[in-house]
């Protein structure tokens, strides 16, 4: 495959051998989220964006993965240096018992860094927040899971924590509890008891005098939140409140950017009364945005920061001083005995500095925007995007939905997230070909259903 020359081409989806495929895969696997009947076939031509399947159709993938592919495929900065590590058994250790290392180098002479390296960057990349320390885990949902219990450990017995409307920070039971984007991800399951929510301030324009999200009120005297945490006036007593947990742009929950009076409220709010802030960037961060993280474009200054999909292991990042004592250590989890993935997230982290993909990322994002000015503004109700984390807003769900399906007949796979709102991640080192490409095939679907 060509990637300088490479289009979509879809003969018919999904296929004979796709729908085998599916069939197959759901003999045996539990109800999931599967978007599409999409089988990629891992032994066909694939680099960047473009892909092919078990049925020989070749589609343009501007998912990433849901931003867990941040390279696309088959990066061949990331594979040439991937081919130096000799695959050993095992390759998951119990990594908060045990060591690895690659020979008798130092650590930072190693040619394939290990979860040691991974560990070692990561605080780079976060030291303007101060934070020196990080937790490896499984996954964003754990790394959330234990950035919550860093904080209650921290706050020695405060029992309240503070999420957002729109809110989505994974699937497990205590992450459950902070969701408030869809029901079906709450329903039927117990709850970490004492969690508040507030709504999310999603109007770009918006001031405290002319808030029309809720977040501020009276006129813009105050917030919500201010309010509850007002020693007069709220129900939550600062001492008692453990944590603000917010994702800087909500994934899920629609793509929803925030408003700087709003970020500049809850970093007022967190410092003033000495409330850890936990920032969820799973799906924002590293690079998507055009900064390493999305908080770095406002005033927000997490305390613990979480990080996952791109990264492809867990990882809660924060300062020593947060993190429980000897007796309390975090433990029990493999996500630091990883081989595999911990190099994979060391060295995508190398790729993305060695090739300015932030650059990249803010250029072809605002490439993206200016080219779907051109849509059809009686369906299209807004767009919107942060680097090369996109939205395309509808008149209605249904919309959404046909452009999706529209696309991808067309060979472009998206993803829907809130209720009509279609979001689009392509690889951090997408093209201008490519994003023009991209854009032109969703401006062709949304006339196909206009």
């Amino acid at each position: 495959m060509n990637r300088e020359t490479a289009e979509p081409r879809v003969d018919g989806f999904p296929g004979t051998r796709a729908a085998e495929w599916v069939d197959y895969h759901q003999s045996t696997a539990a109800l999931s989220t599967y978007v599409y009947d999409f089988v990629w076939d891992r032994t066909a031509p694939a680099e960047g964006p473009f892909c092919t399947d078990v049925d020989g159709n070749v589609l343009m993938d501007f998912t990433s993965h849901v931003a867990a592919a941040p390279l696309g495929y088959n990066n061949p900065d990331l594979l040439n240096r991937l081919r130096e590590f000799d695959l050993v058994d095992p390759l998951k250790v119990a990594g908060q018992d045990f060591y690895v290392a690659g020979g008798h180098h130092l650590p930072d002479e190693q040619d394939v860094p290990g979860p040691a390296g991974l560990m070692d960057r990561l605080t780079r990349l976060t030291d303007q927040y101060g934070m020196d320390t990080v937790f490896l885990s499984n996954s964003g949902a754990e790394a959330i899971e234990n950035a919550i219990k860093v904080a209650y450990d921290d706050s020695g017995g405060a029992k309240h924590g503070v999420t957002f409307e729109g809110a989505f920070h994974g699937r497990t039971l205590g992450a459950l509890s902070l969701n408030r984007s869809k029901e079906k991800y709450r329903r039927h399951f117990p709850e970490v008891a004492g969690v508040v929510d507030v709504p999310f301030c999603d109007d770009r324009t918006c001031t405290p005098e002319t808030c029309s999200c809720g977040f501020f009120v009276e006129e813009g005297e105050t917030s919500r939140l201010r309010r509850k945490l007002d020693p007069d006036r709220g129900h939550l007593p600062p001492e008692e409140v453990a944590y603000v947990v917010l994702e800087p742009v909500q994934g899920e929950g629609g793509y929803r950017f925030p408003s700087e009076a709003f970020t500049d409220e809850v970093a007022a709010l967190v410092e003033e009364h000495d409330v850890t802030l936990v920032a969820d960037e799973i799906q924002t961060g590293l690079g998507r945005t055009g900064e390493w993280w999305a908080s770095d474009h406002s005033a927000l200054e997490p305390d613990l920061l979480c990080s996952a999909k791109a990264l492809r292991v867990g990882a809660t990042v924060g300062r020593e001083e947060l993190f429980p004592d000897e007796e309390g250590r975090l433990s029990s989890t493999w996500g630091a005995g990883d081989l595999v993935a911990a190099a994979q997230g060391a060295l995508t982290i190398d790729v993305i500095e060695d090739r300015d993909l932030l650059s990249n990322a803010t250029a072809r994002g605002t490439q993206f925007v200016e080219l779907l000015a051109d849509a059809d503004r009686s369906v299209v109700e807004d767009v919107r995007g942060l680097g090369l984390l996109l939205a395309v807003e509808f008149d209605t769900a249904e919309r959404r939905d046909a452009v999706q399906e529209a696309a991808l007949a067309r060979g472009l796979l998206t993803l829907g997230c809130g209720y009509k709102t279609l979001r689009v991640l392509p690889p951090l080192d997408v093209t201008e070909r490519e994003v023009d490409l991209g854009a032109n095939l969703v401006l062709d679907a949304i006339d196909d259903v206009s």
